[in-house]
């Protein structure tokens, strides 16, 4: 069960994010603060992967005991949630004149942008409904963003859950995908093309009809952009909401 801040009754992780709860204004050694063991767990998880974040690590790095650490931070998931607070910005502006489609686009990648500069925080388990600060930041800017759409409340959240978790199983696969072909040493054209060598072997035209199609149309033979797959399957699901969005008006 999470920590509860005695004075607000939250989680204390939540409190400590909102700037609810009460910090220490002296720490157990000069110069330790929240923001700095924060920063410094931040550089570990990038650097080593979220894996590597601990209590102690983070201590060894700032040259601390671990037990000091505790006054600021009771716990490594309340660490991992203000770690992924740290790591994001401010939700875009939107520009009031944009269509609903426009803003989405924009919400949509940007977060793509944060995830990919910050391939670490996918590595941090979702554990509830957005509640920190930036997020609840970019949940009002993702719900601004269809505030003109005939659209109920109940499905505006509907769609940034969607769209939001489209963009961060894109950001998943792909990283996934990258850190694969970087092991193997190929390109990612070779990589590729490799695979199509493979399924040419493995499949038959009487058994793998498609497969065979695809083979034969020559698309694996170059690696697209790592935008173009994003851009085409943000396209398809907010055609999808399009489509919604026009059943709404219609009814």
């Amino acid at each position: 069960m999470a920590q509860a801040d005695d004075s607000t009754g939250l989680p204390a992780s939540l409190a400590t994010a909102w700037g609810l709860r009460e910090r220490p204004s002296k720490g157990p050694k000069p110069g330790l603060s929240l923001d700095r063991i924060v920063g410094a767990a931040v550089r570990i998880a990038a650097a080593e992967g979220v894996e590597a974040v601990s209590m102690p690590r983070v201590a060894k790095a700032l040259g601390v005991s671990t037990m000091s650490l505790y006054r600021y931070v009771g716990a490594k998931g309340e660490l991992l949630i203000l770690m992924q607070e740290a790591a994001t910005p401010p939700a875009p502006a939107l520009d009031p004149a944009a269509d609903w489609r426009t803003s989405m686009e924009l919400w949509a990648r940007e977060q793509r942008r944060i995830l990919y500069a910050n391939l670490w925080l996918l590595r941090i388990p979702l554990t509830g409904p957005p509640a920190t600060p930036r997020q609840v930041e970019w949940m009002e800017c993702g719900l601004s963003a269809l505030a003109g759409t005939p659209l109920a409340e109940e499905a505006k959240l509907s769609v940034l859950m969607l769209v939001g978790g489209y963009v961060r199983s894109e950001a998943a696969m792909m990283s996934s995908i990258d850190a694969a072909i970087r092991e193997s040493g190929r390109t990612p054209d070779e990589h590729l093309r490799e695979y199509a060598r493979t399924l040419a072997v493995l499949t038959t035209p009487e058994r793998h009809p498609g497969v065979t199609k695809v083979l034969a149309s020559g698309v694996l033979q170059g690696a697209d952009e790592e935008d173009d797959e994003f851009e085409f399957g943000l396209a398809c699901v907010l055609d999808g909401v399009a489509a919604l969005i026009a059943r709404r008006a219609r009814s």
